[in-house]
């Protein structure tokens, strides 16, 4: 897994394997997101959303503690896929990242939480599936607009004109959600995935396989 400009936020790129029936590659590893990551992802909800093209889905987050960390992939057509850092106080607070996810590829972004997410639709029948850490809760979810000028996200224009649900048409600024203290704080965020960030789980477990890598080679040599 690679990190994001804006920290929290990965992206993996898998290894494919083609042949004459078609492909298959790993697409959800917990130790490799753990040895990338320092966390695990407890699996509360898995999502999946079927979007035409020019829909735009987002920007959506939750309230930390406990906020929503999610691992996105699309597995028909494609979607530009963005990270908006809502978190404030953040060093990248107010910036946003896209990542292109598709059927080709099969790349998979991962979100810490407290960061905001959305994306649009490139293609009719975008499917994208998303693994949640925690159940939907509508007390604690919000959302600022996708087309909020103080934001900028260049939503692609191949997209056509962003299809908006009514809730997020009706969403409020990136100021506004400030002003009204829906954001979340970067300092709160920090503080809930502190335990992940010290854990020496990942280091600790690519120790073991190597010893185990170099155990199997000398019995075999």
């Amino acid at each position: 897994m690679r990190a994001l400009r804006i920290p929290g936020a990965w992206v993996e790129e898998p290894r494919l394997f083609d042949d004459s029936r078609g492909s298959f590659h790993e697409w959800f590893g917990g130790d490799a997101l753990e040895d990338a990551t320092g966390r695990r992802l407890t699996l509360a909800q898995a999502n999946q959303s079927v979007s035409r093209r020019g829909v735009v889905r987002g920007i959506h987050f939750s309230d930390v503690p406990p906020g929503q960390a999610k691992y996105v992939t699309c597995v028909r057509g494609a979607v530009l896929d963005v990270i908006v850092d809502v978190r404030t106080g953040s060093p990248t607070f107010g910036e946003w990242e896209a990542v292109r996810l598709d059927d080709r590829t099969h790349r998979t972004v991962f979100l810490s939480e407290g960061l905001g997410h959305g994306f649009a639709a490139l293609t009719d029948e975008a499917t994208v599936v998303y693994l949640c850490s925690t159940g939907y809760s509508p007390t604690r979810e919000h959302g600022v607009h996708p087309l909020d000028p103080e934001l900028g996200i260049e939503w692609p224009a191949e997209a056509g004109v962003p299809l908006l649900s009514e809730k997020d048409s009706n969403a409020p600024s990136l100021a506004e959600a400030r002003d009204l203290g829906l954001l979340p704080s970067y300092a709160e965020c920090q503080r809930f995935t502190a335990p992940y960030a010290g854990s020496t789980a990942g280091p600790q477990r690519a120790q073991q396989t190597q010893r185990v890598q170099r155990a199997q080679r000398a019995v075999s040599a």
